[in-house]
């Protein structure tokens, strides 16, 4: 039997370009090596399915650092507000939450995974669930066939890689296409984890000293050799007995893999910033008229609430102050010492959890190699890519799932096209 287009992967890309060749009247085929369709987004966003987000496209190719800019001419066809469009369509209605955020009204991730599903039913898509595929083989510069696991042969006159990466391998990301885009002509620059919670072997992490808390709404950033910030993420953060976690680590992490290459060290330095809305000498002022007023008080307690206690109690230890000691009695050398920790707090880390720990893949299929109105490949036709495979990384936030449903899209319905192409 002979596909118009085969799909290899059902994540959110590849479930997307499904429909999508399946709305241009082509045979598909969508085979996934694991259990049941949709194992990633049924887990994104905290079950809840970040499905895009309402951002203007600038703001949304700004949060997608890595190649966000190749996207510019996908979004011009099909965007954010058409794929909010697409969901509610399918009668899933969505909410706007913070950062721009859109969830499915019900807040069950499956709701969108069964929505999409169902949308594959109606477009006659034939689905092939625990079905591993060993090859994609090409012929005179055009794609043949895809070879199964079990031997087993299928004609295809195009095909959609669309296996995702190498993070989150329990959904099955296990970095299977990069070989069969490789056998295509096509260059995988060079893979890292992003989205990944850091590592540090600072003492106060090793002792465990402030495992578990949790800094709201600091100024934390990645430093390059000479101490200056390459970025600075302004969210929450949290020390873990490994190191650091947290959306502002997280967004901050491929810039640590980046600086420990660049520099060629062990380590690279981070900072936290407390108070990212005061400078330095005016949070000095506004501590010592605070002590002024109680100077018969310990200074813990006239600076309780100021941050979270354990963290206060642990700048003190840093800039030799007793918690006990009387507010009125602390030297100004020692208060500047203080304050200037809690603007510029330095510790060095020295890496990330590995790849497979990491929400997003860093690196890919060259996007360089792709056209990107169509996402089918500079080297082979018939030949189509999407979601994470591709070189192209975002923060969370919903904007990985954008650039997956984006890219899915156009490879689904450029595929279809073609293939009907090839039947006159």
């Amino acid at each position: 039997m002979i596909y118009d287009v085969i799909v290899i992967g059902g994540g959110p890309s590849g479930l997307m370009a499904s429909i999508a060749a399946g709305e241009k009247g082509a045979k598909v085929l969508l085979v996934d090596k694991g259990t049941k369709l949709g194992r990633k987004l049924a887990i994104s966003g905290g079950g809840r399915c970040n499905v895009t987000n309402r951002l203007p496209i600038d703001e949304i190719i700004k949060h997608i650092p890595g190649n966000g800019r190749f996207l510019y001419s996908a979004f011009s066809i099909f965007n954010n507000e058409d794929i909010i469009r697409f969901f509610e369509n399918l009668g899933i209605a969505l909410k706007e939450e913070d950062h721009g955020r859109m969830f499915p009204v019900s807040n069950k991730a499956q709701s969108v995974v069964d929505a999409l599903i169902g949308e594959l039913k109606r477009l006659n898509v034939h689905v092939r669930t625990n079905t591993p595929v060993r090859k994609v083989a090409y012929e005179n510069n055009a794609v043949k066939e895809v070879q199964l696991e079990t031997g087993e042969v299928i004609q295809a006159k195009a095909v959609i890689l669309a296996v995702g990466g190498k993070s989150v391998p329990h959904t099955g990301s296990t970095g299977d296409g990069y070989a069969w885009a490789e056998a295509a002509g096509h260059t995988i620059t060079e893979l890292y984890p992003t989205e990944v919670p850091v590592t540090s072997s600072e003492s106060f992490i090793r002792d465990k000293t402030l495992q578990g808390l949790s800094l709201r709404s600091v100024g934390l950033s990645v430093l390059n050799k000479k101490g200056k910030p390459v970025i600075t993420h302004r969210m929450d953060m949290i020390f873990t007995h490994f190191g650091i976690s947290g959306p502002a680590v997280l967004r901050c992490s491929q810039y640590v893999v980046k600086e420990l290459k660049k520099q060629k060290t062990k380590t690279v330095q981070m900072m936290i910033d407390s108070f990212p809305d005061i400078n330095e000498e005016n949070l000095f002022q506004k501590v010592v008229a605070l002590l002024k007023e109680e100077p018969k008080k310990a200074i813990k307690n006239v600076l309780k609430g100021f941050v979270p206690e354990r963290y206060l109690l642990f700048l003190f230890q840093a800039s030799h102050i007793e918690e006990q000691e009387l507010a009125g009695q602390i030297s100004h050398d020692r208060l500047r010492e203080f304050v200037s920790l809690l603007k510029q707090f330095t510790f060095s880390v020295n890496g990330t959890l590995s790849l497979e720990k990491a929400f997003v893949t860093g690196g890919g299929v060259s996007v360089k190699e792709v056209h990107p109105k169509e996402m089918s490949s500079k080297f082979m036709s018939g030949l189509y890519f999407c979601g994470e495979i591709l070189d192209i990384h975002g923060y969370t936030g919903g904007y990985n799932i954008t650039s997956a449903l984006v890219t899915g899209r156009l490879a689904g319905a450029n595929a279809g096209e073609y293939a009907k192409s090839l039947a006159h």
